[in-house]
This record gives C-alpha cells, structure tokens and sequence, in this order.
C-alpha cells in the first residue's frame, strides 16, 4: 500500500504543476480565493493607507463602466470585468498588470441575454474565474466567455439563446467555479433555472442539471474531501444544499432546507457553513445521500457578505456593522464587535494572517486584529467610493475594486 503522506505529497505536486488547473499558491483566482473561504495565504499587508496621501497605494487604475464583481489575480496580472452602455449590454473584460497598474488589455462584447438589473447592480456583478490558462467570465446576461491570458477569445456560450427564460429583472449574481476541467455555473431564477459544466477548453456543454424555478445569486464553490477523497461541486439553492459529482452532473448527496439566496456557503474542513437561520453546520454524509446538522448559531446571523473561515473560527459581517466571531467546530459565539463608520456590507471580508480586512459599502475598509480574545479595530481606510466586490489578496498585495477604480493596496517595496 502506499504511504498516505507520499500520496499526499504527490497529489500536491499534480494540483500545482501537473493537473488541468495549474494556479500558483499565491493567485487568487475566483471569488472568494483559491479554497472559496476568503481565507488567504499569509501575506505582509499594511494596516494603514490613504488615498489623499498615496500613503500604502501602490498604484490605482481606471475603469470603464461599472460592476461589483470582483478582482482575481493569475500571477502577474490582475483581471475585472465591467458593464457600460446605456442598456447595460457592452461587456468589459481587462487585464492590469500588478506592478505597474497599466492596462494590458481590454476586451468588449455585446450582451445576448437579459440586462436588466438592480440600479444598485450591473450586468458584471459575477465574479470570473480561472484554470490557470484561461479566464472565464460569466455576466448577468448569461454570457460566458472565455478569454486566455493574453486576451484571445477561445470561446463565448450564449446560455440565454439556449435558454430563452433565464434570468430576472433584478440581475443575475452567481460567479462560476472551476473544478477540475469544467467551469460550472449556476443559473437559478424564476425561468429556465440549471447547474452545467462547461469544459474549460471547447466550451462545450458536459452536462446539464434542471433546477427548481426560484431565484438565488449565491456561488457555486468546489467542495474538498480532507481525506484526500475526490472533489465535489456544492450547490446552495433556494429550498436546498447538494453536492454534484463534476464528472457528469449527479447529485452525491442532498438535503432540502430552506437557504438564503444572496450570501454562500462556506467550507470548514469537513463541516458547510450554511448562513441557515443564522449559521448551520453540516456534516455530509455520501453514504446516506444527505448531510447531518452537527449544529446551529442563530446569534451567528449573516448579511449579503459571506461568512469567512480562518484558523477553525468563523466571521460574520452583518447589515448592522457587527462583526461577530464563532467557532467552526461548535457555533458558539467567541466574541463580537461593532464596526465604526456606518454603511452595510456587501463585500465579504478576507483574512490574512491574523487580520480581517472589511470594507463597507461607503467605501470604508476595517482592519481587525483577530488574536486574542476579542476582536480589535487597528485602523479604518476611507477609499471614497462605493465598495460591493470582494478583494483580491496575492504576493503582500490586496486588490479592491470600486465601480471607477482599481486599486492595488500594499507596502513599499
């Protein structure tokens, strides 16, 4: 038999040099981070910047249009995408370089589907993701495209002219995952509602699974076995939660609860974070085709930010500006904390090291200092515009985008 820790070894070695999505530790590359938890690698990051003084502003770059998706960076670039145009129908995709902030590319496509959208929202509110090769950009409108690098379009798939009732007036939010050699994209609305892999290369549609017709604008993310199992795709959905082989679209287990529809789930090890009447812990159970309740929080209530795991505790940003701490393993409250400066929080909030960075919707970015017993504000950076999209963190960086603006945050070299 093999030795478990060389297999483990060697599976880390393919997933980094040798699989289908070949990504260095450092990137981030798709909403939420490498593991869909906003938990970042350790990173030297300032507490402090200004915007007035370019204090800690590495450098900041324009925007066209607007979108609250959010940044992901493949090694040395950072990639946005943006909606302009009077009917919201002219899709953006850039490439910035992370040193420089110069634009190295830009490309424009005109929507297909629907792009009507909250006035608060554009037709770019979901956040791209990447193999590693390739970056794959999914719009309200249904449109997914796939660019590499460089910029050369590999492929476009018009989900909306496939399935004409897909979407709704208020926008589409849900980002796309890659997992293994499929991107997968949840489309759940009050029309043609479905889960699919598209494979990265062709475009081509692998599978495709029919959803009830309700609508929801949480992500999909990839579910990791920490015995070294295989990967799962989880699915939250308006009355369930599911995990889906990503070989041909099956359901591995399921359990229908009623879920929020704007904040996902998060990870924790072998336990899901549902944001379920509070927070619920669950504990998937493959050969029972369901997942068990290990424990509820009801104090653990989340907003639209998703709950963020980090070091066996679980952060809660609410509506209110209260942050609260609990722990991964119990649900119970550690502690708590109010957040000066007013605003709500759409953004989720990242952790690195022993920091958690929460922006505001005003534009106001907390630095709390998560050792100890109790949470600590250490600074608050007013950046002076509206934040919604989550950050970005790689290489003693972090990347906040704005709908005008995008800046790289990080300590003089």
């Amino acid at each position: 038999m093999r030795d478990p820790f060389i297999a483990s070894l060697l599976a880390a070695i393919l997933l980094v040099f040798g699989g289908s999505t070949v990504m260095a530790a450092v990137d981030w590359p798709q909403f939420r981070g490498p593991w869909s938890n906003s938990h970042a690698e350790p990173a030297d990051l300032p507490i402090h910047w200004s915007v007035s003084t370019g204090e800690n502003i590495a450098w900041t770059a324009d925007i066209p249009g607007r979108g609250p998706s959010s940044p992901i960076v493949i090694g040395d670039r950072v990639f946005v995408t943006s909606a302009s145009g009077h009917r919201n129908d002219r899709m953006h995709i850039l490439a910035y370089d992370t040193a420089t902030g110069q634009c190295i590319w830009e490309r424009q496509f005109w929507a297909t589907g629907r792009t009507m959208c909250h006035p608060s929202t554009t037709n770019a509110t979901p956040t791209p993701a990447s193999d590693g090769h390739r970056i794959m950009a999914l719009f309200s409108s249904c449109d997914l495209i796939c660019l590499d690098l460089e910029g050369n379009l590999q492929w476009i798939r018009a989900l909306a002219l496939d399935y004409p009732k897909a979407g709704n007036d208020v926008g589409m939010a849900s980002s796309p995952s890659v997992i293994g050699d499929i991107v997968a994209v949840q489309i759940e609305c009050q029309g043609d509602s479905f889960v699919a892999g598209i494979d990265c290369q062709l475009g081509t549609t692998r599978w495709h699974r029919e959803r009830e017709p309700k609508a929801n604008w949480s992500s999909p993310f990839v579910l990791r076995d920490p015995d070294g199992g295989r990967d799962l795709l989880f699915i939250q959905s308006a009355d369930s939660i599911s995990a889906l082989d990503p070989a041909n679209g099956a359901t591995v287990w399921s359990s229908e609860v009623p879920c929020p529809t704007v904040a996902s789930s998060s990870p924790a090890n072998s336990l899901v974070l549902v944001p379920l009447n509070g927070l619920t812990a669950f504990q998937p159970i493959p050969n029972r085709l369901k997942a068990d309740i290990v424990w509820r929080a009801n104090h653990l209530k989340t907003g639209a930010a998703s709950p963020v795991v980090h070091q066996g505790r679980v952060y809660i940003a609410d509506r209110g500006g209260i942050l609260r701490c609990g722990d991964t393993e119990t649900g119970k409250e550690i502690w708590r904390l109010r957040l000066r400066g007013g605003g709500a929080f759409w953004s989720t909030p990242v952790a690195v090291n022993q920091r958690l960075y929460l922006a505001s919707d005003t534009g106001i970015v907390h630095v709390v200092a998560l050792d100890g017993d109790r949470g600590k504000t250490l600074a608050t950076n007013d950046l002076g515009e509206r934040l919604q999209a989550s950050p970005a963190v790689s290489k003693n960086a972090i990347y906040y985008r704005s709908d005008t603006h995008l800046w790289k945050i990080a300590l003089p070299d």
